[in-house]
């Protein structure tokens, strides 16, 4: 799951890296910065997912994305296809959004269930 996570997180700073010449480019940058700054987590430091704060901040980063994604949800028909949100930012956005929030998602099932926890308990290890 590593290797998914460092796929994860180079996309959303590939994400960050478009935004250079958008107006509200600082904003989306801050966005797309919030799940790559969740994956790091997830492969350098794996056991902060023990820590009740952690996961508290992980939920209420969940919980902003998902308001994000209820206030910038695109309203142009057929908005997933190619035509559509090639052309029309707020589609773009709405997209945008909604990949935040999937991979803060991943992050808090797949790190927060198994990274933190070890693979074998003290006493099952082989002698």
């Amino acid at each position: 799951m590593r290797y998914v996570f460092i796929a994860l997180m180079c996309f959303m700073l590939m994400f960050m890296g478009v935004q250079y010449n958008d107006p509200d480019g600082l904003m989306w940058m801050a966005i797309y910065g919030i799940p790559a700054c969740w994956c790091a987590i997830a492969i350098f430091w794996q056991r902060a997912f023990e820590y009740r704060f952690t996961k508290c901040v992980l939920g209420v980063n969940i919980a902003a994305s998902f308001i994000g994604v209820m206030w910038f949800w695109p309203l142009t028909p057929q908005f997933w296809t190619k035509d559509v949100w090639y052309n029309v930012e707020t589609a773009r956005e709405g997209l945008g959004l909604m990949i935040v929030a999937l991979v803060l998602l991943i992050v808090f099932f797949v790190a927060g269930r198994t990274l933190g926890k070890p693979v074998l308990p003290a006493s099952d290890t082989c002698q």
